[in-house]
């Protein structure tokens, strides 16, 4: 079997897993890799960037090698990784699941899920904040859990799949501008950066063409991109979470509470805050928008030699 073959036949059936089985409860790769550099971090950890990009270049590195090694293996092997990475099936269960606490009223029990989707402050969210904050964290993560490993795996297999999991789950530790991360987190959120540069755009042309799926417009999807997405202080948040704005016709940003402080975010998007019917529109977007990811990340990898 021809190596892009075997690797689009690994992208469809860890697709099919993760829609079936989605993220092992336990004994998750993903959660021992964070192990692995929390402790790396105890020797690596200095406040300078360069202690970062060593720390980063070691983790990473580890990973993509591993990844290179276990290649190999072909079908399976991209298989068992791409089910690995992704975590499409659990953002979408965990989108519904808020919107059913939001749409009974247990605003409590919303509180107590949002930190399985971001890192907000949920004490400081009232109902209409929480389901702004799911919704904002379902486009962002359509991207960062579903497209983006499809594309680095359709462009270079097991290592790409693995190795832009230990990019994301590293910017997630500690690309953060708080005291402690400011310099020693500086590589691991500029890697993330560019390893979503492309990933981001093709979720943002996914969600406009596939707005109509949902009842809403692709050319109002692709004008907030257009006008509001440059003032995000995320270079790849800011295309997603303003062409998910314009699919749904409502209007993101604003006051953004996180437990390190108060962040003003620009406006994405015309139209009324989000409601519990607009989360679950934003759910059904995002499972359209990785379907179509994941076909034509296989049909890619399957016509690359």
């Amino acid at each position: 079997m021809q190596k892009g073959t075997a690797t689009a036949l690994g992208l469809l059936l860890g697709f099919a897993l993760d829609r079936t089985f989605g993220d092992p409860r336990r004994w998750h790769p993903v959660a021992g890799f964070g192990s692995a550099v929390a402790a790396l971090e105890s020797v690596t950890y200095a406040d300078r960037r360069a202690a970062g990009l060593v720390h980063e270049a070691l983790a990473v590195g580890a990973v993509v090698g591993l990844g290179a090694a276990v290649r190999r293996g072909g079908v399976v092997a991209t298989a068992a990784a791409t089910w690995t990475v992704l975590g499409g099936r659990s953002l979408a269960r965990t989108g519904r699941r808020m919107a059913d606490r939001l749409a009974r009223g247990d605003l409590d029990g919303a509180r107590a899920l949002l930190p399985s989707l971001c890192g907000r402050d949920p004490q400081a969210l009232d109902e209409d904040g929480l389901a702004r904050a799911a919704l904002e964290s379902i486009a962002e993560n359509t991207s960062d859990a579903a497209v983006a490993p499809m594309v680095w795996g359709a462009v270079a297999g097991v290592p790409g799949l693995l190795g832009y999991r230990a990019v994301n789950t590293l910017d997630a530790m500690i690309g953060y501008r708080n005291e402690r991360y400011r310099h020693f987190g500086w590589a691991a959120a500029r890697v993330d950066d560019a390893a979503n540069l492309i990933p981001a755009r093709v979720t943002g042309l996914l969600t406009a063409v596939l707005a109509p799926s949902i009842g809403g417009r692709p050319a109002a999807a692709l004008a907030a991109w257009r006008r509001d997405a440059a003032g995000h202080p995320s270079p790849n948040a800011g295309v997603v979470e303003a062409s998910m704005a314009g699919a749904l016709g409502v209007r993101l940003g604003g006051r953004t509470e996180y437990p390190h402080g108060v962040e003003i975010r620009p406006v994405l998007g015309d139209g009324q805050a989000p409601t519990v019917h607009d989360l679950r529109r934003a759910v059904r977007l995002s499972e359209a928008v990785q379907l179509t990811a994941t076909v034509i990340a296989a049909a890619v990898a399957a016509i690359r030699r």
